[in-house]
């Protein structure tokens, strides 16, 4: 399954959830028009269980299902791809075991060099963040308009931005040249379906705004 060139990119959120909600959160994130869906979960049960789950979900959807970190996992349920940061190992060693076809996204933090390395290498796109305070990765170090607008002019995959994004800054990001809008609290926090239109709505707006 081929990876979007643009829309909402949903991402888990499993903290004192159920697996039924999960998958019913999820479902409700692809009504609302989420274009990808990154299973993340930093203290799984049975990650093998509830992967299986989401990815025949997001195949009756045609949404491709990313694995957080995890090539082995990725590998083992058939999933589309993977996205690995800075400690999960090769762009190489990933492509060797998930095959030619598989997405391959790469966390580049505020690195532009970073991301034309990992496009050089073969990744399938990249992310940057966060851009804004996120619960989920508190300390993660900040990163900048700047460095998507310059991602945008030299980089030909797409390019995801990653946190704290929310309908009130998510523009922003669109317009510095952001293709996809990475999100979990600001989607999963609120009524999913309802979230995930409103942050399609971004993507519209701008692409009749500025043509993007």
């Amino acid at each position: 399954m081929s990876f979007p060139i643009s829309g909402l990119y949903a991402i888990t959120q499993t903290d004192n959830k159920s697996y039924d909600t999960i998958v019913m959160e999820v479902e409700a994130a692809l009504r609302g028009g989420a274009v990808v869906v990154q299973y993340r979960d930093k203290q799984p049960l049975d990650a093998d269980h509830l992967a299986s789950q989401l990815l025949k979900l997001c195949q009756q959807y045609c949404v491709p299902l990313l694995i957080n970190d995890d090539v082995a996992l990725a590998e083992r349920i058939g999933a589309d791809g993977v996205h690995i940061g800075r400690d999960d190992g090769s762009i190489e060693r990933a492509r060797q075991r998930l095959g030619e076809q598989a997405i391959i996204g790469v966390s580049c933090y505020n690195s532009v060099e970073h991301a034309q390395q990992a496009q050089d290498q073969g990744a399938t796109y990249v992310a940057f963040g966060r851009f804004f305070p996120s619960s989920s990765k508190p300390l993660a170090l900040p990163a900048s308009l700047e460095t998507l607008r310059l991602a945008k002019q030299i980089l030909t995959i797409p390019i995801v931005a990653i946190g704290g994004i929310l309908p009130e800054n998510g523009t922003l990001l669109l317009e510095a040249g952001a293709d996809l809008l990475a999100v979990i609290g600001g989607l999963f926090d609120e009524q999913p379906e309802q979230a995930a239109r409103t942050y399609q709505a971004l993507f519209e707006r701008v692409t009749l705004t500025f043509g993007l």
